[in-house]
């Protein structure tokens, strides 16, 4: 009997790298909504009581990034400059130009925006087919933000994660082994009916009981204390959650983040699609979990290679596979594109809890094999 312990985790969306996640996806989506051939590479960088925008935009569309930004930090609830960042009164500096001619010139033809090496991920662990404790971790931060924000538990303020430590044994989750969620709150908040409200009103509420026993160790802001947060109590920066955003450290993750990109940038639509294309390999019985990779080059439309590995759980060769896969889909940028329909303004959606495992998007659709 093989017996391993596998830890992922997550933040909640007031989280200083989420919020500029959330602000970068937000500008894409208005670009997109306004002309869908917007080229956007859009970073941007939270700090104390100031958020910074910079990137290339081309685009028709007529947008206020400062508007944006505005608008998203009051959505999330920032509202207070002496704890964390407020929507009403930080300095907002915006700096933006638009793409390189010299990039412009091989995407125009429907060529890579840049080189680059991507994977894409699934397993038989969960219905969503996502690995056990990311999904946990996922879940367990979207209900932090849920019971906030329906004043369940009145007193937390935004910024938040979580982890989970699974137990494995012959290669399946067995029980959960321990339980960290640190969630900023008022100063007011007495840290015991804290640790009470969390166990009950989240953790009760996401993990089915049979993961949990008498062993399992819950912790619930470890310091005592965790009143300064969001871009106060740390910088935030576009794309630095990479792995809350894929896999949760199962399966490898490729070179490039997401938010903040159109889909002409292959670090995110071929991301989408290799999502896709494992899913429904596993999804479709061919395998229990699979992870495959593609590189691009700058300006060429067709993947320099293929790489697949279902990691001895494969029905047929994995040379079939690739073979498979190379008959029945496009994956030139164009082609993920038009397949994928990555041209609508659904960035906003994706940015947390994780870009894949939510049945709504295109990627997440289960086809025949």
């Amino acid at each position: 009997m093989k017996k391993y312990f596998f830890t992922s985790e997550s933040v909640t969306e007031g989280h200083p790298d989420k919020l500029c996640d959330y602000i970068s996806d937000s500008i894409l989506d208005e670009c997109l909504k306004q002309d869908e051939n917007s080229r956007v590479a859009v970073e941007t960088f939270a700090s104390k009581n100031k958020i910074t925008i910079a990137g290339q935009i081309t685009t028709t569309a007529k947008i206020n990034a400062e508007e944006i930004a505005r608008d998203v930090l009051k959505e999330i609830g920032y509202d207070n400059e002496q704890t964390d960042i407020d929507y009403r009164t930080c300095n907002i500096d915006v700096n933006i130009t638009t793409q390189s001619p010299d990039i412009a010139m091989g995407v125009d033809t429907g060529g890579a925006g840049d080189q680059g090496i991507i994977f894409g991920y699934a397993c038989d662990e969960t219905e969503n087919y996502m690995p056990f404790a990311i999904n946990i971790a996922h879940k367990l931060a979207k209900k932090l933000t849920e019971v906030r924000r329906n004043k369940q538990i009145p007193y937390l303020r935004p910024d938040g994660k979580t982890q989970v430590t699974v137990e494995y044994e012959n290669g399946e989750p067995k029980r959960i082994d321990a339980i960290l969620i640190s969630n900023q709150h008022l100063e007011t908040a007495n840290m015991d009916q804290m640790k009470k409200d969390i166990t009950e009103k989240v953790i009760n509420k996401v993990i089915p009981e049979k993961y949990i026993d008498v062993n399992t160790k819950i912790y619930v802001n470890p310091t005592g204390r965790f009143v300064i947060g969001g871009p106060l109590g740390d910088t935030g920066l576009t794309g630095r959650k990479i792995i809350v955003d894929t896999y949760g450290g199962y399966g490898r993750t490729g070179g490039g983040a997401f938010s903040g990109k159109d889909a002409s940038k292959v670090d995110r639509s071929a991301a989408y699609m290799l999502r896709h294309i494992a899913k429904n390999i596993v999804a479709n019985g061919l395998a229990k979990k699979c992870e495959i990779q593609i590189s691009y080059a700058i300006g060429m439309s067709e993947p320099l290679s293929i790489y697949i590995d279902t990691f001895g759980t494969s029905k047929i060769s994995e040379e079939e596979l690739v073979k498979l896969i190379k008959n029945k889909f496009d994956l030139s940028p164009k082609g993920i594109i038009n397949y994928l329909d990555l041209k609508k303004p659904i960035y906003k959606q994706t940015t947390n809890y994780g870009h894949f495992g939510k049945g709504n998007m295109t990627w997440e659709k289960v086809i025949s094999l």
